[in-house]
Protein backbone atom coordinates (compact mmCIF):
# COMPACT_ATOMS: atom_id res chain seq x y z
CA UNK A 1 0.00 0.00 0.00
CA UNK A 2 2.85 2.38 0.86
CA UNK A 3 4.49 1.59 -2.48
CA UNK A 4 1.23 2.41 -4.29
CA UNK A 5 0.94 5.70 -2.42
CA UNK A 6 4.51 6.70 -3.28
CA UNK A 7 3.92 5.77 -6.91
CA UNK A 8 0.76 7.89 -6.95
CA UNK A 9 2.65 10.84 -5.50
CA UNK A 10 5.37 10.45 -8.11
CA UNK A 11 2.76 10.29 -10.88
CA UNK A 12 1.10 13.39 -9.43
CA UNK A 13 4.41 15.25 -9.47
CA UNK A 14 5.01 14.35 -13.13
CA UNK A 15 1.47 15.33 -14.09
CA UNK A 16 1.79 18.71 -12.37
CA UNK A 17 5.08 19.41 -14.17
CA UNK A 18 3.58 18.51 -17.54
CA UNK A 19 0.45 20.52 -16.81
CA UNK A 20 2.43 23.60 -15.83
CA UNK A 21 4.19 23.58 -19.22
CA UNK A 22 0.90 23.80 -21.11
CA UNK A 23 0.22 27.20 -22.79
CA UNK A 24 -3.39 27.12 -21.58
CA UNK A 25 -2.40 26.42 -17.96
CA UNK A 26 -3.14 29.97 -16.66
CA UNK A 27 -6.62 29.90 -18.22
CA UNK A 28 -7.26 26.44 -16.84
CA UNK A 29 -6.03 27.57 -13.42
CA UNK A 30 -8.48 30.49 -13.40
CA UNK A 31 -11.43 28.34 -14.53
CA UNK A 32 -10.72 25.54 -12.06
CA UNK A 33 -10.22 28.03 -9.23
CA UNK A 34 -13.51 29.80 -9.96
CA UNK A 35 -15.30 26.44 -10.15
CA UNK A 36 -13.76 25.31 -6.86
CA UNK A 37 -15.45 28.26 -5.14
CA UNK A 38 -18.87 26.95 -6.15
CA UNK A 39 -18.87 23.19 -6.68
CA UNK A 40 -15.50 21.75 -7.75
CA UNK A 41 -14.19 19.44 -4.97
CA UNK A 42 -10.44 19.64 -5.66
CA UNK A 43 -8.36 22.50 -4.12
CA UNK A 44 -6.31 24.50 -6.60
CA UNK A 45 -3.26 25.09 -4.40
CA UNK A 46 -1.10 22.40 -6.07
CA UNK A 47 -1.96 23.77 -9.52
CA UNK A 48 -0.96 27.30 -8.55
CA UNK A 49 2.28 26.14 -6.94
CA UNK A 50 3.22 23.97 -9.92
CA UNK A 51 2.54 26.74 -12.42
CA UNK A 52 4.30 29.42 -10.36
CA UNK A 53 7.37 27.23 -9.90
CA UNK A 54 7.64 26.82 -13.67
CA UNK A 55 7.29 30.60 -14.12
CA UNK A 56 8.65 32.18 -10.90
CA UNK A 57 8.90 35.66 -12.45
CA UNK A 58 5.12 35.58 -12.92
CA UNK A 59 4.37 34.06 -9.49
CA UNK A 60 2.75 37.22 -8.09
CA UNK A 61 0.62 37.65 -11.22
CA UNK A 62 -0.47 34.02 -11.08
CA UNK A 63 -1.32 34.38 -7.39
CA UNK A 64 -3.36 37.52 -8.14
CA UNK A 65 -5.13 35.66 -10.97
CA UNK A 66 -5.97 32.82 -8.62
CA UNK A 67 -7.26 35.19 -5.93
CA UNK A 68 -9.41 37.09 -8.43
CA UNK A 69 -10.83 33.90 -9.96
CA UNK A 70 -11.59 32.43 -6.54
CA UNK A 71 -13.36 35.57 -5.34
CA UNK A 72 -15.30 35.83 -8.61
CA UNK A 73 -16.39 32.22 -8.26
CA UNK A 74 -17.35 32.96 -4.67
CA UNK A 75 -19.53 35.86 -5.83
CA UNK A 76 -21.34 33.42 -8.13
CA UNK A 77 -21.86 31.06 -5.19
CA UNK A 78 -23.10 33.94 -3.03
CA UNK A 79 -25.54 34.98 -5.77
CA UNK A 80 -26.82 31.40 -6.14
CA UNK A 81 -27.36 31.16 -2.39
CA UNK A 82 -29.14 34.50 -2.35
CA UNK A 83 -31.41 33.59 -5.27
CA UNK A 84 -32.09 29.90 -4.67
CA UNK A 85 -31.93 29.96 -0.89
CA UNK A 86 -31.59 27.19 1.65
CA UNK A 87 -32.86 24.36 -0.60
CA UNK A 88 -29.72 24.73 -2.73
CA UNK A 89 -27.45 24.58 0.32
CA UNK A 90 -29.29 21.51 1.62
CA UNK A 91 -29.12 19.81 -1.75
CA UNK A 92 -25.39 20.37 -2.23
CA UNK A 93 -24.15 20.25 1.36
CA UNK A 94 -26.94 18.76 3.48
CA UNK A 95 -24.58 17.36 6.14
CA UNK A 96 -23.07 20.72 7.06
CA UNK A 97 -25.83 23.17 6.13
CA UNK A 98 -27.05 23.96 9.65
CA UNK A 99 -23.55 24.29 11.08
CA UNK A 100 -22.43 26.56 8.26
CA UNK A 101 -25.52 28.75 8.64
CA UNK A 102 -24.94 29.03 12.39
CA UNK A 103 -21.30 30.02 11.89
CA UNK A 104 -22.17 32.60 9.25
CA UNK A 105 -24.97 34.10 11.31
CA UNK A 106 -22.72 34.41 14.34
CA UNK A 107 -19.38 35.37 12.79
CA UNK A 108 -20.33 36.73 9.36
CA UNK A 109 -17.27 38.40 7.81
CA UNK A 110 -14.78 36.35 9.83
CA UNK A 111 -16.45 33.03 9.03
CA UNK A 112 -16.10 33.75 5.31
CA UNK A 113 -12.48 34.91 5.72
CA UNK A 114 -11.58 31.80 7.73
CA UNK A 115 -13.19 29.53 5.14
CA UNK A 116 -11.18 31.25 2.43
CA UNK A 117 -7.91 30.81 4.31
CA UNK A 118 -8.20 27.32 5.78
CA UNK A 119 -8.94 23.82 4.38
CA UNK A 120 -12.59 24.28 5.40
CA UNK A 121 -14.65 23.89 2.16
CA UNK A 122 -14.91 27.47 0.90
CA UNK A 123 -17.71 26.63 -1.55
CA UNK A 124 -20.06 25.71 1.30
CA UNK A 125 -19.56 29.16 2.79
CA UNK A 126 -19.96 31.05 -0.50
CA UNK A 127 -23.44 29.61 -1.00
CA UNK A 128 -24.24 29.78 2.71
CA UNK A 129 -23.27 33.46 2.85
CA UNK A 130 -25.89 34.19 0.22
CA UNK A 131 -28.47 32.08 2.04
CA UNK A 132 -28.07 33.95 5.34
CA UNK A 133 -27.96 37.32 3.58
CA UNK A 134 -24.42 38.51 4.21
CA UNK A 135 -24.05 41.73 2.15
CA UNK A 136 -22.17 41.18 -1.09
CA UNK A 137 -19.57 43.88 -0.40
CA UNK A 138 -18.80 42.38 3.01
CA UNK A 139 -18.57 38.94 1.45
CA UNK A 140 -16.17 40.16 -1.25
CA UNK A 141 -13.85 41.87 1.24
CA UNK A 142 -13.82 38.79 3.50
CA UNK A 143 -13.07 36.57 0.52
CA UNK A 144 -10.25 38.83 -0.66
CA UNK A 145 -8.75 38.70 2.85
CA UNK A 146 -8.95 34.91 3.20
CA UNK A 147 -8.07 33.94 -0.36
CA UNK A 148 -5.49 36.71 -0.59
CA UNK A 149 -3.58 35.37 2.40
CA UNK A 150 -3.89 31.77 1.27
CA UNK A 151 -2.79 32.18 -2.34
CA UNK A 152 -0.70 35.30 -1.85
CA UNK A 153 1.75 33.44 0.38
CA UNK A 154 2.56 31.07 -2.48
CA UNK A 155 3.13 33.96 -4.87
CA UNK A 156 5.44 35.84 -2.50
CA UNK A 157 7.48 32.77 -1.52
CA UNK A 158 7.99 31.63 -5.09
CA UNK A 159 8.63 35.11 -6.52
CA UNK A 160 11.34 35.98 -4.00
CA UNK A 161 12.72 32.52 -3.19
CA UNK A 162 11.61 30.53 -6.23
CA UNK A 163 14.73 28.43 -6.75
CA UNK A 164 15.14 27.55 -3.08
CA UNK A 165 11.42 26.94 -2.71
CA UNK A 166 11.45 24.72 -5.82
CA UNK A 167 14.39 22.71 -4.48
CA UNK A 168 12.64 22.31 -1.14
CA UNK A 169 9.42 21.10 -2.78
CA UNK A 170 11.25 18.80 -5.22
CA UNK A 171 13.48 17.19 -2.59
CA UNK A 172 10.61 16.72 -0.15
CA UNK A 173 7.63 16.39 -2.49
CA UNK A 174 6.23 13.23 -0.92
CA UNK A 175 6.63 14.66 2.58
CA UNK A 176 5.09 18.03 1.63
CA UNK A 177 2.05 16.43 -0.03
CA UNK A 178 1.57 14.10 2.93
CA UNK A 179 1.89 16.99 5.40
CA UNK A 180 -0.61 19.14 3.50
CA UNK A 181 -3.06 16.25 3.28
CA UNK A 182 -2.66 15.43 6.97
CA UNK A 183 -3.11 19.08 7.96
CA UNK A 184 -6.27 19.34 5.87
CA UNK A 185 -7.72 16.16 7.39
CA UNK A 186 -6.83 17.22 10.95
CA UNK A 187 -8.33 20.69 10.44
CA UNK A 188 -11.52 19.22 9.00
CA UNK A 189 -11.85 16.66 11.80
CA UNK A 190 -11.24 19.35 14.43
CA UNK A 191 -13.88 21.56 12.82
CA UNK A 192 -16.45 18.72 12.72
CA UNK A 193 -15.67 17.64 16.29
CA UNK A 194 -16.04 21.19 17.58
CA UNK A 195 -19.46 21.53 15.97
CA UNK A 196 -20.62 18.15 17.24
CA UNK A 197 -19.66 19.15 20.78
CA UNK A 198 -21.52 22.44 20.37
CA UNK A 199 -24.58 20.60 19.09
CA UNK A 200 -24.53 18.21 22.05
CA UNK A 201 -24.20 21.08 24.52
CA UNK A 202 -27.08 22.90 22.85
CA UNK A 203 -29.24 19.77 23.00
CA UNK A 204 -28.39 19.09 26.67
Amino acid sequence: MLHDLLQWLDDLREWLIDWADSPVAPIALALITASESVFFPIPTDPLLVALALRHPDAALILAALTIAASVLGGVVGHWLGLRLGRPLLLRLHSRHAERVEALLQRWGFWAVAAAGLTPIPYKVFTIGAGVVGIPRAQFVFASILGRGLRFGVYGVLIFFWGERFAEFITDRFDLVVSAITAAAVIALLAWLTWHRLRARRAAA
